[in-house]
């Protein structure tokens, strides 16, 4: 098992920039595929990036393509999504999840317990 926990959280101008981080518990940390979610009010949760477990492989969600870097650290358990150019509708509770079996399968079992970011206009 894993516990994730989520930091960097904010309020931010349109226009400003956030990084978000996602520190691991597991000693096994690189034996997890890793993604952000984010879920705005009244919205359904969706997917905003993921990152493969050595860091290689990286895929974006259209909405956020060209603003937003996700990355990893295996040596210190950490996961960071670095956001610029933010929107107000990048507004929502972000969420860093773990996925056990990689390789694209999508099968985040482990949450975190999410960090607001609200970007006002």
């Amino acid at each position: 098992q894993v516990q994730l926990v989520e930091s960097g959280g904010g309020l931010v101008q349109a226009g400003g920039s956030l990084r978000l981080s996602c520190a691991a518990s597991a000693r096994t940390f690189s034996y997890y595929a890793m993604g952000w979610f984010r879920q705005a009010p009244g919205k359904e949760r969706e997917l905003v990036a993921t990152i493969s477990r050595s860091g290689v492989n990286t895929n974006y969600a259209d909405s956020v393509k060209g603003r937003v870097t996700i990355s990893r650290d295996n040596a210190k358990n950490t996961m960071t999504l670095q956001m610029n150019s933010l929107k107000p509708e990048d507004t929502a509770v972000y969420y860093c999840a773990a996925d056990p079996i990689g390789g694209g399968s999508n099968s985040y079992d482990y949450w975190g317990q999410g960090t607001q970011v609200t970007v006002s206009s």
